[in-house]
Formats: C-alpha cells, structure tokens, sequence
C-alpha cells in the first residue's frame, strides 16, 4: 500500500454484546494535511484495551462515546513524519490517543514524548504505557499494599494484572493471581513471582481463596468483576481494599450489569472498595515510568506483548481480548 494512503478502522454501528465484523468499517483515506500547530504520525503499534468497549457504546461514561463513522479511538506509539508544531519536530516519537489507522493528526494534547533507550517503543504501550501506570498507581496508592501483605489479582496474567503482581513481589508481599488456564497460571508462577494462581476455569475460586489466604486478602486488584469479585468479597481481611480496575467479564452483558452480592463484607472487615481511572494520576506519570524502567532494565519486572498483525485484524484482536485468548499487553503492528 502506498504511503499516501491512509488506512482506517471506523465505527460502523454500536454493539450489541460483544462487537462482531459488523460494527466496523475499513476504509482507505487520504493522509491529513498538516495546519498550524499541528503534527502527523504515523503510527507504528496500536493499543487494544478493554476499554474500548465503553467507548462505543452510547451511554454516560467519563469519555464522550465514539461518533457513528468516526475512527475508532486508541492510543497508539509511532514517529512523526509532518510537523507545523514547534514542539514536536518530524522524527519525534510520541504516544497518544491517534486513532485506529496509518497516520493520525495532533495538536500535542495528551502527546507523551517516548524515550525509546527505557524501552522497545511497543512497551510504551504496556508496562510503561497505561497498564504500567494503572498497576503502579492502583496498587501502591489506590490499594496501599503494604509488606507482609497478601495482594490478590485478577487477569493476573493480562497487561495490567501481571505488572501487579510483580510490583507486589517486589514490596514483599505474598502474591495470589487469579487468571485462565493451566498455561496462564504456570507463567504468573514461574514467571511473576506469584506464590499461587488459581485457574478459575477448573476450580472454585472462593473455596481456593479461602485455602490460600487463611487470614483473608488484604488487598484484591480486580479486572474481572462479576463471580470473581464475589469470591474474593467473600474473603478479605479487616481493613482489606479492594481496587476496582475493570471489569472484562461484564462490558458485553446483553442485560443488567451483574453486581457484588458479598459486598456486606465491606462492613464486617471494615473494608474498602473504591474505583480508579489511571488519569487520576497523570501528573504523577514521569514517577512511575522512572521506577518501572528500572525494574525492567533490571529484569526484576517483566512484561509480556501479544502482537497482531496489521490494521484490518484490529476486530479479530477485539474479540480475542475478551475472549481471554491473548497472553499479555495485545497490541497491533501497524
């Protein structure tokens, strides 16, 4: 394809349930034109979240929804091939919310700049793009795990969950990862440092909790929600927090959003349960990239990618984060 051609990945409808081929449209389109101020990218490696569930959806959230024939939103990394934007030269490599597409156009608003010698440009996706941020900042603040703690974590082996689990490790607590089969919880042992991980897809996750933390969870990262949330409401220490990341297992729910049923534990254990958004803490942002450069480089951390081939995988990619199918931070090449 030539460069002068920009392909695009566009919202075509709104899902119902989990978003099929239907809901996209792939479309080529001409390269922006650079105004004053402004700057393109092309980008190189583009980000698949959970996220992007709510963004096309239509109702309230913390971001406007995704428009009807609009490109699909996401945060992608890649170099600046035009630029009017004193600040941002051609050459720059940058990360930002550019879109599902070849090139993307900025003002440099929510523009980071990437430092490629504190890691491969695809990391600046992962462990020191918004999951890194999200784990440091949703266990060290929101969770204020402390040593000698047991941390618990669901999706213990996705882009988020795994950068939790070591960062647990790391500050000398007793970590139990909760993830999907036999292979992903292998790897959160043998390869994050977790003393445990229950596979939720074969065993009773509430009967395991009880068997592995005889004195309750102090802190519980959740991702998942629903039946998992539950299990672990049903077992917290006194003064336990719960960090409320995400919820994979409900974006797609056709009827109501299945709630805690436990959550009257919260009293009994004097416990918290409180939601976070990793922009909460952008401005803390240069902090934890800092420290997890250093336990990457130091190989105390490390943080593994699933990568995709090329823009038009991107509904396939969709479907196989909420399948659980990937194994770590999924992105696609562009």
């Amino acid at each position: 394809m030539s460069l002068e051609v920009n392909l695009q990945v566009r919202l075509a409808k709104r899902p119902d349930g989990l978003p099929d081929d239907d809901c996209w449209s792939i479309v080529e389109h001409f390269v922006p034109e650079v105004g004053n101020g402004q700057f393109v990218v092309r980008n190189e490696f583009i980000s698949i979240d959970p996220a992007m569930r709510g963004w096309v959806s239509a109702g309230d959230s913390y971001i406007a929804p995704v428009a009807i024939g609009e490109v699909m939103r996401a945060r992608a990394v890649g170099e600046i091939v035009g630029s009017r934007h004193a600040a941002f030269p051609v050459g720059t490599k940058v990360m930002g919310f550019f879109g599902v597409q070849n090139f993307g156009l900025s003002n440099g608003q929510a523009v980071t700049r990437i430092d490629e010698a504190l890691a491969p440009m695809p990391q600046h996706l992962a462990a020191l793009g918004s999951p890194g941020m999200t784990a440091y900042f949703g266990l060290l603040h929101v969770g204020a795990c402390q040593a000698g703690e047991t941390v618990v974590v669901s999706a213990a082996s996705g882009a988020v969950g795994q950068i939790v689990a070591q960062i647990a490790r790391l500050k000398g607590c007793t970590v139990i990862g909760i993830a999907g089969g036999s292979d992903k919880c292998r790897f959160v042992v043998e390869q994050l440092g977790a003393q445990a991980c229950i596979d939720y897809k074969s065993v009773n996750v509430a009967s395991d909790l009880r068997s592995l933390c005889p004195q309750g969870i102090d802190v519980f990262f959740d991702n998942v929600g629903g039946d998992i949330l539950d299990a672990a409401l049903a077992n917290l220490a006194q003064h336990a927090r719960v960090v409320i990341c995400g919820a994979i297992s409900q974006y797609n729910n056709l009827d109501s959003v299945k709630g805690p049923k436990n959550y009257l534990s919260l009293i009994s254990k004097r416990a918290s349960m409180r939601g976070m958004l990793v922009t909460d803490f952008a401005d803390r942002n240069a902090i934890a990239v800092s420290e997890l450069a250093g336990w990457l480089r130091d190989g105390l951390v490390r943080s593994t990618l699933d990568v995709e081939a090329g823009l038009t995988r991107f509904p396939s990619a969709l479907r196989k984060l909420f399948a659980g199918a990937n194994f770590g931070k999924l992105v696609i090449e562009v």
